[in-house]
């Protein structure tokens, strides 16, 4: 899945929506400790009231929110797991809603099997049919648009904590005097799910059963035994760890010291292919190997670069000289230099236009401008070395 088409089906949770039919919606609460389930509930989405349904309903755009990669991963199912989740699933989506209810407690045994938390939990299933218009409706012919949809069923789930309320000051308006204000129900927290998942994920419009979208409570830190106990899916490397890993190899492959406009380079190189493939309209995100980053190397103008040099730097670092980094991934949004006397942000692309330098005996970092610089609304006298 990418971004666009994680897009296209958050937007879709609102309320009464005919392209987002959310038939049934399963509740079981946790308790903390000792895992075990203390209430379940399964009720037609729509038997609930309008404000609980919207509670819900930005709960789940939630744990369809964040960066590819970052919070949000596409998992690829381990092939020959006895239990398996995938067909747990598979078979929830085809299952009528008793035995859909047996397939989600199976999962919630497994998210509970080996973790005891410090607070209740509430794990939320919902099964949708989830549709998409084949094209845009045309304003002359009136074709199109809903005429003609993509129709696939899911099944989001969402993990949340719960808060136990604080006590709190009221003013009582009839008897006109403070009182102390306590609630003992816990609050179940909808602002930030714990994880959660959505099967299957999509890719051109076409359901994957063999993938499947997951949500990490953070950015950058996902929880690697959940995706392995309780989805059964391979191993992953967040953006961040593609990032540090790229970094190493180029360190393994450069030295420690660069010229800062061979980084410069080597960025705007990698934004031409990201920026190439969304010309072409590609679905997937572009990918770099060995021999591409020995290429981007050497036109950014690294000196003594060959593909087995970078092979090396490849199995060295993360011991997969067949690894392929996400393009995505290499590219920081900024760039920031900190000194003692100032810090500075820049675009990774406009490094050229820095120098580290030497000058009167003293460290000096150069900055190129083309306009004027303003300083407190004082223009700043300019002087030539």
């Amino acid at each position: 899945m990418n971004k666009k088409d994680i897009a296209n089906i958050r937007k879709e949770f609102k309320l009464d929506n005919y392209k987002m039919n959310i038939r049934e919606i399963f509740n079981v609460y946790v308790q903390k400790e000792s895992g075990e389930i203390y209430h379940q509930v399964c009720q037609p989405f729509q038997m609930l009231e309008q404000e609980t349904q919207e509670l819900f309903l930005a709960n789940f755009k939630k744990v369809l929110t964040g960066n590819l990669d970052a919070k949000l991963f596409e998992l690829k199912f381990k092939r020959d797991v006895d239990y398996s989740t995938q067909s747990i699933l598979f078979e929830g989506l085809q299952s009528d809603s008793s035995d859909w209810q047996d397939n989600m407690i199976e999962i919630v045994s497994k998210m509970f099997a080996n973790t005891a938390y410090e607070f209740d939990t509430v794990v939320t299933f919902i099964r949708a049919e989830y549709r998409k218009a084949t094209k845009k409706r045309d304003l002359e012919s009136e074709e199109g648009g809903d005429d003609e949809v993509y129709s696939s069923e899911i099944i989001l789930c969402s993990l949340n904590k719960t808060d136990q309320p604080k006590k709190a000051l009221m003013f009582d308006y009839i008897e006109k005097e403070f009182k102390s204000y306590h609630v003992v129900d816990p609050i179940i927290n909808m602002d930030s799910p714990l994880s959660g998942f959505l099967f299957p994920t999509f890719n051109d419009n076409t359901a994957d059963v063999n993938h499947i979208l997951y949500c990490a409570g953070k950015a950058n830190q996902p929880d690697f035994r959940f995706i392995e106990e309780v989805l059964n899916c391979e191993d992953i490397m967040t953006a961040q760890d593609d990032k540090d890993s790229f970094d190493l190899i180029l360190k393994e492959v450069i030295g420690d010291e660069v010229d800062s406009r061979v980084i410069s380079n080597v960025y705007e190189e990698i934004d031409k292919v990201l920026q190439e493939n969304e010309e072409k309209e590609e679905s997937e995100i572009p990918t770099l190997d060995y021999r591409d980053v020995e290429r981007i190397l050497t036109v950014s103008g690294v000196e003594n670069v060959d593909a087995a040099k970078v092979e090396h730097a490849f199995k060295s670092v993360i011991a997969d000289e067949k690894h392929e980094f996400k393009a995505s991934n290499l590219v920081p949004k900024t760039i920031k230099i900190s000194t003692k006397v100032a810090d500075v942000t820049i675009n990774p692309t406009d490094l050229k236009y820095v120098k580290y330098i030497t000058y009167e005996g003293k460290r000096c970092l150069l900055l190129e401008v083309d306009e004027e610089v303003v300083v407190e609304g004082f223009k700043l006298e300019s002087g030539t070395l």
